[in-house]
């Protein structure tokens, strides 16, 4: 509730004529920690001085918090909401749709309804970009194979712990994810195939790792290399 306070109380200062205001990530979740900062969602028609600005993303200082601001009028934020979508990872529809507002107004309600029947839909992943996420998996799987450098392996095996519990993912119609969200949105889709994929990296196993790669790889269509057309 401290939290919540301090967000109304910045929202008021720095951006009285938002419509809308959401607080989300960890602090929306009660899951912070001793470095959290404050996710704050914002939208409005008189955000921005200009007629021509539409989104603004900031860090700020205030009452001893950090808050990421993400501010947009309606325009704006339906263009980067549909661009988060397209790219699989749609942050800022998961900030208004599982955020707490702390501003509201009688166009919320139906805009997070619209929104949460897509984030409920999930992606798409198509036949050709499919394909794409196995060529570039099957040529870091072999360059993995193939290195004896130790910093080279461990670099390759980062990229293809991202690539393929992305290709997971999206492979189970679920929404993908960055960072510290990636593995934890992988745990949620399967534990059991998560751990059996992460367990050698961790070990730094990495012909085990391969192994595992290349088993998601086949679940998800098999290698794509001779032929491929991009």
């Amino acid at each position: 509730m401290h939290h919540l306070a301090v967000a109304e109380r910045f929202v008021a200062a720095h951006h009285p004529h938002a419509t809308i205001a959401i607080v989300a990530g960890s602090t929306a979740r009660g899951e912070r920690t001793a470095t959290s900062d404050i996710d704050l969602l914002l939208l409005g028609d008189q955000l921005f001085d200009t007629q021509e600005q539409t989104s603004e993303a900031s860090t700020h200082e205030f009452d001893g918090e950090i808050f990421e601001v993400f501010a947009y009028t309606p325009g704006g934020f339906d263009e980067w909401a549909r661009r988060g979508v397209e790219q699989h990872r749609p942050v800022t529809v998961h900030m208004l749709v599982e955020g707490i507002a702390i501003r509201d107004d009688s166009d919320l309600p139906a805009l997070r309804q619209k929104w949460r029947a897509v984030l409920d839909a999930g992606p798409t992943l198509s036949a050709q970009e499919s394909a794409f996420r196995r060529y570039v998996i099957t040529d870091v799987l072999d360059d993995l194979r193939d290195s004896a450098d130790d910093l080279e392996r461990h670099v390759e095996a980062s990229v293809l712990f991202e690539r393929t519990a992305e290709l997971m993912l999206l492979s189970e119609g679920c929404w993908i994810a960055t960072g510290k969200w990636l593995p934890r949105r992988l745990r949620d889709l399967d534990r059991e195939r998560a751990d059996r994929l992460s367990d050698p990296l961790l070990a730094r196993d990495y012909a085990a790792f391969a192994d595992r790669v290349e088993d998601e790889l086949e679940r998800a269509g098999g290698r794509v290399q001779s032929g491929f057309l991009r």
